[in-house]
Formats: C-alpha cells, sequence, structure tokens
C-alpha cells in the first residue's frame, strides 16, 4: 500500500487548496488581534463572511505565519489572504517603499494624497507578482524611540537600533547607529534585553508592545507614514465568482475608508499614552532634526535612483495634487 506523508509547505498548500473548495479563506496577520489594523481586518473578513458564501477567517499575532513570510505565502498560494508591510518588499521593487521616503509625506493629508497617486502602479507591480490588491490602512506618522535622551549625534551613536525595512536600516546606519532586523511581535522582548535600544516607528506599535516598561524617551519626528496592504493570492482571486468579486472589493473599500479615519484618530492618542505611562514626550532640538532631515534627503534620492522614471513619474504626480 503507498502512503502519501504532506508536510511542511506541501501541507498548507494542501490544506489552502481544500479551504478554497470549502469556500473558506485563512487571512494571515501580523500584528496583534487588538491592534487596529487586525481589529479592521476583523471586521472587513465579517462583512465578507455575512453578504457572500466565502468565509473568512483572520488569523492575527503572527500566528498563522510571520510578518516577514506572508507576502511570500500569499504569492505562493498557501495563505489565499494575508496583510503585509508594503515597504517591507522593497528589495523586491522600489515602489514598494515610496510611502517611507523620509520626509516626503510627513501627515495624513500629504499621505493620503501620495497613496492616490503611487496606487497605481503599485497594483500594476502586484499584479506582475500574480496578486490582487485590495485595501491599504496608514500606520501613524514615524516617531523616534530611544532609551536615552537624543540631544546630539553622540547620544545616538552605536544605539542598537530595530529596521523593519531598507528605510530604517540606512536611517539608522546614517545617524551612527546600528541597525538590526527585528518584527513587530518581537519587539518587548528586544527592547527589554537589550537586542534593540532605539528605533523610528508609529504610535501603535510601541503602545500595542507597552515600551514604556523599556524605553524612557519619544520624540514625535513626523519622518513619514508607513502603510499596509491587504492582498489575494491572484489565482485564488480568479477562481471566484463575479458577486463574491464585488462584495469584497466592497468590504475592502469600507475597510480603508474606516482604517484611514481610525489611524488619524489614534495618532495623538498613542502619544497621550506614552506621557501616561512615564515616558518623556517631545520634539528633538533644531540640530537634531536636521540631522534627520539630512539623512532623510540622502535616502530620498537613493530611493529615486533606484526607482528610476517609474519612481519619477510619482513624485511629479504628487507635486503636481499638492500644486492643485
Amino acid at each position: 500500500m503507498n502512503v502519501t506523508v504532506l508536510t511542511g509547505a506541501s501541507l498548507a498548500l494542501a490544506f489552502t487548496a481544500g479551504s478554497a473548495l470549502a469556500d473558506k479563506w485563512d487571512m494571515a496577520l501580523a500584528y496583534s488581534a487588538t491592534n487596529y489594523h487586525s481589529e479592521i481586518a476583523a471586521e472587513f473578513a465579517a462583512e465578507v463572511t455575512a453578504n457572500s458564501e466565502l468565509e473568512i477567517v483572520t488569523h492575527p499575532g503572527g500566528s498563522l505565519f510571520g510578518g516577514s513570510e506572508i507576502f511570500g505565502a500569499v504569492r505562493k498560494g498557501l495563505a489565499p489572504i494575508g496583510e503585509r508591510l508594503i515597504s517591507a518588499l522593497g528589495n523586491d521593487d522600489a515602489i514598494y517603499e515610496v510611502d517611507s521616503v523620509p520626509f516626503l509625506a510627513s501627515g495624513f493629508a500629504d499621505a493620503k494624497a501620495l497613496y492616490e497617486v503611487s496606487k497605481p502602479a503599485l497594483i500594476e507591480t502586484l499584479e506582475e507578482a500574480r496578486l490582487h490588491f485590495l485595501y491599504s490602512c496608514p500606520w501613524p506618522p514615524q516617531g523616534f524611540y530611544s532609551v536615552q535622551a537624543a540631544d546630539s549625534l553622540d547620544d545616538v551613536s552605536g544605539l542598537k537600533f530595530r529596521a523593519y525595512n531598507a528605510t530604517t536600516s540606512k536611517m539608522a546606519e546614517g545617524l551612527g547607529m546600528v541597525p538590526t532586523k527585528i518584527e513587530a511581535a518581537e519587539l518587548a522582548q528586544a527592547f527589554a534585553t537589550g537586542v534593540a535600544q532605539s528605533m523610528i516607528s508609529s504610535g501603535s506599535t510601541g503602545y500595542d508592545r507597552k515600551l514604556w516598561e523599556h524605553v524612557d524617551f519619544y520624540y514625535d519626528v513626523k519622518a513619514w507614514l508607513p502603510r499596509n496592504m491587504v492582498i489575494v493570492n491572484g489565482k485564488a482571486w480568479k477562481r471566484l465568482d463575479e458577486a463574491t468579486q464585488a462584495t469584497i472589493e466592497t468590504a475592502a473599500a469600507n475597510a480603508e475608508a474606516k482604517c484611514w479615519a481610525k489611524a488619524e484618530e489614534l495618532d495623538s492618542w498613542y502619544v497621550e499614552q506614552f506621557e501616561a505611562n512615564g515616558m518623556t514626550v517631545g520634539t528633538l532640538n533644531a540640530d537634531m532634526q536636521a540631522e534627520f532631515q539630512r539623512v532623510g534627503a540622502e535616502l530620498r534620492d537613493a530611493w529615486l535612483e533606484r526607482a528610476g522614471d517609474k519612481g519619477q513619474a510619482v513624485l511629479d504626480a504628487f507635486a503636481a495634487k499638492q500644486g492643485s
């Protein structure tokens, strides 16, 4: 008798194929269930489930696939749908990093305008990777966390810096810090053990991980507003009938609108929670802000060189939209 044993990726692929046939999709999420990204994804899944024959079940906190694995898992069909930080994919294509070009868009209005003009290029790039785009959700403006006061470059020199994409790694290096890649789910432990001593991230991430237990200073730098995106495996999408696709697209539009509003609503609230829990909150002094801006300008030039004509077209459209 021949016995076929399925393990690892083969088992996951078989499970996903079976789920698709049973009209059930498992949705991979990197962030905790209480993070607003995950909460809104759960509402999106519930709306689709209530209005179609497709059931979507969310798996927050990296419980299905870790954050760094989700894009590849969806692309390979190991999960039919998932959410990923877009700028973490910059090694695949520079256009994924446009929302994290330092100081290009530092507020919600500019970030929304940048999203609108870059969305066609994003969708085209994803289609080339055999993925279907559903919606994108921003994080609040990025601030600087440090275990010690950051009044000069000497203060931050040599600090271990948590990086989540190429931009943050290069920002750290430009400021004399030492980058190390750490996913959000590992942050609290990293700061508790000294593996990380500083980072640029949103108030949301710091609040979710209660970083006031390990970090004393938060500077409201407003460096950029990175975004997550929800994507679907191309083959899984094409297997759906038009009515189900339309239901999903409607739910996605609703989720995106709620997510932008929620991010803006929570921005100042997170900072208030840092103060309430004993962190020193403020802005960088003029000299340090200038250093951040200096490195940011260098990274912007480097990004444009990698992004080429496609990136220049996005920047031109963004400039035109700001001037309109």
